[in-house]
């Protein structure tokens, strides 16, 4: 992975290489995979993958975990996998990277939120207009 090989060419700092920031690095680390991967399995690939973008839509809008516990735990997740690795590894240049994740996908998701929002309103108010059309016909 860059990020990691990345961050193997940074100054350590020993102030975050102490066994409390080893263990908030595991349990963020930890955390974070278990939202990316549940998150992934919820979407599936074409979910995960802009499937929304190119028309492909889910039957319903997934709610259950983790999408319960966060709104978008795809970014979060990969957000604290990267600190996790940075605070593991003893790196601040690693914490700052993650920051600058963190505005990027921030700014991804002011647009991204709406769009999700409304290509799945779109779709709900012409299935229930082609709904009445039918019902119309008959």
């Amino acid at each position: 992975m860059l990020f990691n090989r990345a961050l193997g060419e940074q100054p350590t700092l020993d102030l975050l290489d102490t066994p409390a920031v080893k263990a908030a690095a595991v349990a963020l680390f930890a955390a974070g995979q278990t939202f990316v991967l549940t998150s992934t399995y919820m979407l599936g690939i074409t979910g995960t993958f802009l499937g929304d973008y190119f028309g492909i839509l889910m039957d319903e809008r997934v709610t259950g975990f983790p999408f319960n516990v966060l709104e978008n735990p795809m970014y979060v997740g990969s957000t604290m996998s990267f600190l996790g690795m940075s605070l593991w590894r003893a790196k601040p240049a690693g914490v700052l990277i993650t920051a600058y994740i963190w505005l990027v996908y921030d700014i991804a998701l002011r647009f991204e939120g709406p769009f999700t929002t409304m290509i799945y309103t779109n779709r709900d108010t012409q299935a229930s207009g082609d709904a009445k059309q039918r019902k119309k016909k008959l």
